[in-house]
């Protein structure tokens, strides 16, 4: 009997060392999805994570749809590579730009090969969720000028109702602000201001403002304040994310059936270690340990 019990234990170990740790992925282009990520893990604490920033190829926004996809999509294999079988989009430009791309043309190609995979973005989630939200029909979307370039927003609110009214606002100064660690400080006020004032001056009506950058719910004390006590619901990301991939894993079993759940977390960058590792504290508040890596 004793010669069974030390068998089982030994092939309980075998198995657990051979079993390969099958990771959720979330990627950004910058630190913003580390709001996204903290989100995730505070509703889904069980998983395991991989948090990729391509920081030296930072921001995306300026760039061209096609280097865009070329970089987003260079990150999302990587991540596969790792032991992802599921990748969030946590970058909104990325997920404007190049998710389409990736879901339509890369991804059927991988699971013809056998693999259970898929790659999900942040602003479809949003616009279901904040659609419902708006008793006025009106919705401002505050976002960096690549996301309001690319219309994604107004897209995806209009599949969801066609009746919305959708006013978008660029706030190229909000990241570098951030990025900065000047996000708090009093000079913060007046480029904060200037954006909410020119947003609700395109429409009055608008009730509900969409934080459309995972860097800026940083900004939320100080928005909230240029609001001026108007009755505006302002929402970011983050929850909303958490909230559709929650749902999204109870919905596909074979996704979540092969998802390890350990509840460790991993982070890469492509800049300096110590660089992101300092930049990092200003999101999350601790100190991280960090990998740099290479994207081919």
């Amino acid at each position: 009997m004793q010669d069974v019990c030390i068998f089982v234990d030994f092939f309980v170990i075998l198995r657990r060392k051979t079993i390969k740790t099958m990771r959720i992925g979330v990627f950004d282009s910058g630190y913003g999805g580390l709001t996204v990520l903290e989100k995730i893990r505070l509703r889904l604490p069980e998983y395991d994570y991989i948090y990729l920033g391509d920081n030296a190829r930072a921001p995306y926004g300026t760039r061209s749809y096609e280097l865009i996809y070329n970089y987003t999509w260079q990150a999302v294999r990587y991540l596969f590579q790792q032991g992802c079988a599921l990748v969030i989009l946590a970058c909104n430009t990325a997920s404007a730009k190049a998710l389409r791309t990736i879901q339509q043309n890369d991804l059927p190609a991988l699971r013809e090969e056998g693999q259970i995979i898929n790659a999900l973005g942040v602003i479809r989630p949003t616009a279901e969720v904040v659609s419902r939200m708006t008793t006025t029909g009106h919705i401002g979307v505050l976002a960096t000028p690549g996301t309001v370039q690319s219309g994604s927003y107004p897209i995806e609110f209009q599949h969801q109702n066609p009746k919305l009214c959708i006013t978008q606002q660029a706030c190229p100064l909000w990241v570098p602000l951030i990025e900065a660690g000047e996000h708090t400080g009093d000079g913060a006020d007046y480029f904060v201001r200037q954006y909410i004032d020119a947003l609700l001056a395109q429409d009055e009506q608008i009730d509900t403002i969409v934080l459309g950058c995972t860097h800026y719910p940083l900004l939320m004390p100080k928005i909230q304040e240029a609001l001026h006590g108007r009755n505006i619901r302002v929402v970011a990301q983050g929850d909303l994310v958490a909230a559709s991939l929650d749902d999204y894993l109870h919905r596909h079993g074979e996704i979540n059936g092969i998802l390890t759940r350990g509840g460790t977390c991993r982070f890469f960058t492509t800049e300096s270690a110590a660089r992101f590792r300092e930049s990092a504290n200003i999101f999350l508040r601790r100190t991280i340990s960090v990998q740099h890596i290479d994207l081919p």
